[in-house]
């Protein structure tokens, strides 16, 4: 099989990368570098069944010489920070929605077996009802949120109009190894740096705002079912741990897993515009349709992600003396 992956360098298009060339598929990896890292591809690239494509998903004249080879895709290429989507809305929805548009006409075109469209949980705005399941009403605060609305309806339309083969993953909050620890970042990598470093997690707002953290193995392998489904899966899917914690019990725990206990303490800054309270995922639909269900608990998850830090990042420093 050759499978596209749009953002393949960022942190979760890298990992599948890995699953599927060690799989015996060939990979096309589309990347324009702006957030992704050749460092979490640096492995792959002399390997037989890995083609790295620098490039970006609003050119369509590259996307159709591409294409004519591919049998299905997993679509993750995005701007997929909040912040920065309120500072750059124009951008935001130029990659978000135009791009996806760009990979979804040209794979119609060229008759791609399979697509995987990777959602997001912020699309559903904070919590009206808990846990959060994919009937949820949809209502993203920012324009990042609106901007991965808008995306999802394009599939449901071309599901719709031309009878695609689209799957819509949703995934909650990813965490792993290859995760950002700095700029748009997420949160545990982030808060790992700083307090490795002796600086004090910084904590928006009272921190009360919950998230559902799940672990990029469990994900990896939730796409592996879509992808390897003998049925055609038309669907919305949730993917998440099916529990939250506060962003503040989150800073306190990383802190005494750092060992930092005592020393450290999370400094709390004004709150973030667009800030969602409370986010924490049912899972039951893809339990049902897929037999998945998350196998790493956040301990566990962050243990090995700490451990995994520790000599990433102090190898590097090491390097910079």
């Amino acid at each position: 099989m050759n499978i596209l992956i749009t953002g393949g360098a960022g942190f979760i298009g890298s990992h599948l990368c890995d699953r599927y060339v060690t799989k015996g598929e060939t990979v096309f990896c589309l990347d324009n570098f702006e957030s992704g890292d050749l460092r979490n591809i640096y492995g792959l690239i002399t390997n037989k069944n890995f083609k790295l494509v620098h490039g970006d998903i609003r050119d369509t004249s590259l996307l159709e010489k591409i294409m004519p080879r591919i049998n299905a895709i997993i679509h993750l290429a995005a701007q997929i920070h909040v912040e920065r989507s309120i500072i750059e809305p124009q951008l935001t929805y130029d990659v978000n929605v135009l791009g996806t548009l760009n990979v979804l006409e040209v794979a119609r075109k060229h008759d791609v077996e399979r697509i995987i469209h990777t959602s997001t949980s912020e699309v559903y705005g904070s919590a009206r009802s808990t846990p959060m399941n994919e009937d949820h009403p949809l209502s993203a605060p920012h324009p990042y949120g609106a901007s991965k609305i808008a995306a999802d309806r394009l599939c449901h339309a071309y599901i719709q109009t031309y009878g695609m083969n689209i799957c819509i993953a949703r995934p909650f909050n990813t965490f792993g190894p290859k995760q950002k620890d700095h700029g748009y970042g997420g949160a545990i990598s982030i808060f790992t740096r700083r307090v490795l470093t002796g600086q004090p997690p910084i904590v928006y707002g009272d921190g009360n705002q919950t998230r559902d953290y799940m672990h990029i193995r469990d994900l990896v392998r939730a796409y592996d079912l879509i992808l390897g489904n003998s049925k055609s899966l038309k669907e919305v899917i949730n993917f998440g741990s099916g529990k939250d914690i506060k962003i503040v019990d989150l800073a306190n725990k990383i802190i005494e897993l750092c060992g930092r206990k005592g020393k450290i303490k999370p400094v709390h800054v004004a709150p973030r515009p667009g800030e969602i309270a409370k986010m924490i995922a049912d899972y039951s639909k893809a339990k049902k349709l897929l037999g998945w269900e998350p196998k790493y608990t956040l301990d566990r998850g962050l243990g090995e992600f700490l451990e995994w830090y520790k000599d990433y990042k102090f190898a590097e420093w090491e390097k910079l003396g």
